[in-house]
C-alpha cells in the first residue's frame, strides 16, 4: 500500500536544549520539520477529519511538549516528537528534523533527522 505524506514545515519554537551552562538557563530557538505518512484515501472520500491525521491537534501537542521540555540533545527531542506523532492511529511512519539555528559558528543551523515507524515505538 502506498502512503501519503502530511508535512509540517518550519515549526519555530523555543525550549531549553543543549549541554552548555548558558543553554541550560536560556530558552533557545529550534526549527522543526515533520513528515507523517498515512493513508488519506478514506478522508479524501468522506471529507471528514476523523478519517485522517488531525495535524492541528498533533501540532498543539508538540508545541506544548517542546516549550516545556528540558533536554540535552536534539536527538532526544526529535525522538519525543516522533512518539507524539505516532500516537495518532492514522500515522504509520514519521520523519522529524530538529535544527538549532546559530548553534555552530559559520553555519545557519545544525540538526538531526530521524525516521520512526509505528512498529518501532509501539
Amino acid at each position: 500500500m502506498n502512503l501519503d505524506r502530511i508535512e509540517i514545515h518550519d515549526l519555530h519554537l523555543r525550549c531549553i536544549i543543549g549541554i552548555n551552562e548558558t543553554e541550560r538557563k536560556n530558552k533557545q530557538d529550534v526549527l522543526i520539520h515533520i513528515v507523517m505518512w498515512a493513508d488519506t484515501r478514506a478522508a479524501a472520500a468522506s471529507d471528514h477529519i476523523d478519517d485522517t491525521v488531525n495535524y492541528r491537534t498533533i501540532t498543539k501537542q508538540i508545541i506544548e511538549h517542546v516549550e516545556n521540555s528540558d533536554y540535552y540533545l536534539v536527538e532526544r527531542l526529535a525522538e519525543r516528537i516522533a512518539e507524539i506523532c505516532l500516537r495518532d492511529a492514522h500515522v504509520q511512519q514519521v520523519q522529524v528534523s530538529v535544527e538549532k539555528p546559530g548553534a555552530l559558528r559559520f553555519a545557519r543551523s545544525v540538526g538531526v533527522t530521524i525516521t520512526r515507524t509505528r512498529a518501532e515505538v509501539s
